[in-house]
């Protein structure tokens, strides 16, 4: 389960998320948009995806990321909840990703947006992030 908080926000939705480094963050954040979806029970065989993202800076990275895992989820009709890192860097990263084919989310993210977007480390990685619903 990640580990996020929903937080108020006027027109879309908002959360914070955390993790011990960035690659945690990263994992705990795709977990949150699952969890916010509200995705139904998954069926059939499980499915391998590789996924090489990038971004200008860790920002960029990560709504770059999201944005990705919601393209894929809305294109091939799948729930990712396992998620592997090969590799992570401020700005790229290489993951494999595994989860099953599911029905349609209870609610919808069009999303992840630049909007008030804010990664702070202090002890713990943590970020604020805004999506389009």
């Amino acid at each position: 389960m990640a580990s996020f908080q929903e937080i108020e926000h006027t027109a879309d939705w908002a959360f914070q998320v955390s993790g011990r480094d960035f690659s945690e963050l990263l994992k705990n954040a795709a977990l949150a948009i699952a969890e916010l979806e509200k995705w139904p029970a998954i069926s059939g065989r499980e499915v391998t995806r590789h996924v090489q993202v990038v971004g200008n800076d860790r920002e960029s990275l990560l709504v770059n990321w999201l944005n990705e895992l919601l393209y894929l989820h809305e294109k091939h009709g799948e729930a990712y909840f396992v998620i592997e890192f090969i590799e992570v860097t401020e700005t790229h990263l290489r993951a494999r990703i595994r989860g099953h084919k599911t029905g349609s989310p209870n609610r919808r993210i069009k999303a992840v947006t630049f909007h008030d977007i804010h990664i702070e480390r202090n002890g713990r990685w943590n970020a604020t992030i805004v999506v389009d619903v």
